[in-house]
């Protein structure tokens, strides 16, 4: 996830028939008919001549709760043009711009998190449960705060939908996903910093997780 913004200074069942005698005699043919055809075994190829060797070949088949749309995968968040004048002083926030993260496919598997804040367990037996982790440089001034690239005296504070403050690297508070498909939203806003305001363009890049447990 991109972010960028312009800092200036001063201006999302047929029908089924079972006949039982027929049945029996079904079954009897169709085991005769495979105790009659020949075992199905690897081929030896110790005696045929050329180079020979053997692959070992291994993998894992996973249970994904959701898949998230590729447009959410790589977003690009335009903050528009901001001035210094409005952040005077130090905390004062300019607009919140939302950004969604969109869900598919979302299998009723169930779900079990612990808030990182309140220690208490959100779960559900058929509902999944998510939780996002943001990673991204942490501000100087404000560790609470993505640091930007291009401009200073200004952050990027990041919040949930009921507003509330990311801690960066840790999972948000988990939230049930509602089955087949969900939109998630959050939040981006730009903070005044206790550095000296320097205006220009700026950017960040912040990376995220999808965490089901």
């Amino acid at each position: 996830m991109d972010i960028e913004a312009t800092s200036l200074t001063g201006t999302g069942s047929g029908q089924r028939i079972i006949r039982h005698g027929l049945q029996g005699l079904t079954c009897l043919m169709v085991a005769s008919l495979l105790s009659a055809a020949p075992a199905v075994r690897a081929q030896d190829f110790s005696q045929v001549d050329g180079e020979s060797g053997v692959m070992h070949i291994s993998g894992a088949l996973t249970q994904g709760a959701c898949r998230l749309e590729m447009q959410s995968a790589d977003q690009h968040i335009e903050l528009g043009t901001i001035t210094t004048g409005d952040f005077s002083t130090v905390g004062q926030r300019g607009e919140a711009i939302p950004f969604q993260l969109t869900l598919r496919d979302c299998l009723l598997n169930g779900g079990r998190q612990r808030d990182a804040r309140t220690q208490s367990t959100v779960w559900d037996s058929r509902q999944p449960v998510v939780s996002v982790s943001f990673v991204a440089p942490a501000d100087n001034e404000s560790p609470d705060l993505v640091k930007v690239a291009g401009a200073q005296g200004v952050g990027l504070r990041l919040l949930d939908s009921r507003h509330q403050d990311v801690r960066l690297g840790d999972r948000s508070e988990p939230v049930f996903v509602a089955p087949y498909h969900d939109v998630l939203t959050w939040y981006v806003v730009p903070e005044r910093t206790s550095a000296p305001l320097v205006a220009g363009a700026f950017t960040s890049t912040v990376n995220f997780r999808l965490n089901y447990d």
